[in-house]
């Protein structure tokens, strides 16, 4: 786990934005990654799935015009973990965010209840 906190975002999601706010407005200092530009790997993925202890399935964007595009909804529940992984490192756009790297854990989206855990 890095010492340092580590924000993955899509600067243009408002939910991201939110949470970088929220970041600012407590003077806690991050790493700031774009998800686009600096896509997560595979091995990251891996990683960050099995630190996190949360369902593979909560590191998808479910609301996100690709996982639409590709009808997800429906093939997820048939495809293996490490289908899931090869698809999520395809492109950052699949990857639900923002992603809260700590050193006591990892999460996905924004609950501030489980953000304040983290810091």
């Amino acid at each position: 786990m890095p010492d340092k906190i580590i924000f993955i975002e899509y600067p243009k999601c408002t939910t991201c934005q939110k949470a970088k706010k929220w970041l600012e407005e407590r003077h806690i200092a991050f790493e700031d990654r774009h998800i686009k530009e600096a896509q997560p790997t595979l091995e990251e993925l891996k990683q960050w799935h099995k630190t996190s202890g949360l369902p593979l399935k909560r590191f998808f964007n479910t609301s996100g015009m690709l996982y639409k595009e590709l009808k997800l909804k429906d093939r997820l529940p048939d495809m293996t973990e490490d289908e899931m992984y090869q698809l999520l490192a395809t492109d950052g756009m699949l990857v639900k965010r923002p992603i809260l790297i700590t050193a006591k854990g990892i999460t996905t989206g924004f609950k501030e209840a489980d953000w304040e855990k983290l810091i």
